[in-house]
C-alpha cells in the first residue's frame, strides 16, 4: 500500500508527490518541485522519514525544491536520475533560460536504468526510460497499485514540450506508445503538471498521440 500526498508548487504550477509506505513510514519525494520546506513539513507532520529523491527528470521546476529537503535532512537522502539528464541537472534544470538560478541540490547517486526496481519498504517501483521531453526523462511504474509517475511525458489531454534542449516529437509520441499506452487502462497517471488522468482515458482523448 502507498500513502500520496501531492503538492502544485513553484513557477511552473509543478506536481511534487510525496509517497510513503504507511507500515514504514519509509518516504520518498518525486519530482521535489519547489518550497521544499512545505513537502518537508508534510512527511514530519505525518512522522514519514524522507530517505529519497527520484527525478523523472532534471528541468528546474522538477528538482527546485530539492536543496531545501536535503538540507534538513541527515544523512542525505538518495538522489536518482537517468544519467542522460545529468549535464541538464548539472546546468541548474536550464533555469537559467527563464531567468531562474537554482540550487539543484545534493548530487544524484543512482543511475535510474530501464526496467529497474525501486523499493519502498514492501512496495515496487519500476523505472521506465521515456526520453522525448528531455534525453533522459523516465517515468516510475507501481504495477500493485496501478499508478504511474509519469512526469511531464504526458497529461491530461496533452504531452510534454519537445521544444526544449532534448526534446523530440517522435521520440516522446513513441516513448508513450510503448511505455504508457502498454499499460492496463485503468492505471492511474500522475503527470507532474494539471490534475490525474488514467490510461484508458489518454488512449481515447489524448489528442496529440492516438492509440
Amino acid at each position: 500500500m502507498l500513502e500520496i500526498v501531492s503538492f502544485t508548487l513553484g513557477p511552473a504550477s509543478t506536481n511534487a508527490y510525496l509517497v510513503a509506505d504507511p507500515e514504514t513510514k519509509e518516504a520518498v519525494v518525486i519530482d521535489p518541485s519547489w518550497d521544499g520546506q512545505i513537502i518537508l513539513k508534510a512527511a514530519q507532520d505525518r512522522g514519514w522519514r524522507i530517505g529519497h529523491l527520484w527525478y523523472t527528470h532534471a528541468h528546474f521546476d522538477h528538482i527546485g525544491g530539492a536543496a531545501a529537503i536535503a538540507d534538513a535532512l541527515n544523512p542525505l537522502p538518495h538522489v536518482a536520475l537517468h544519467p542522460d539528464d545529468h549535464i541538464l541537472w548539472r546546468a541548474g534544470g536550464g533555469g537559467a533560460a527563464f531567468g531562474l538560478d537554482i540550487d539543484p541540490g545534493p548530487e544524484p547517486t543512482i543511475d535510474f536504468v530501464h526496467g529497474m526496481k525501486l523499493k519502498l519498504g514492501s512496495n515496487e517501483f519500476e523505472v521506465r526510460f521515456t526520453p522525448g521531453h528531455t534525453k533522459g526523462h523516465c517515468v516510475l511504474y507501481v504495477a500493485k497499485e496501478n499508478i504511474c509517475f509519469c512526469g511531464d511525458l504526458i497529461f491530461n489531454g496533452s504531452i510534454g514540450r519537445t521544444d526544449l534542449p532534448g526534446g523530440n516529437f517522435a521520440t516522446l509520441e513513441k516513448s508513450i506508445r510503448e511505455q504508457i499506452y502498454t499499460m492496463p487502462d485503468e492505471t492511474r497517471l500522475l503527470s507532474g503538471h494539471g490534475s490525474e488522468t488514467t490510461v484508458g482515458h489518454e488512449k481515447q482523448h489524448n489528442p496529440f498521440v492516438s492509440e
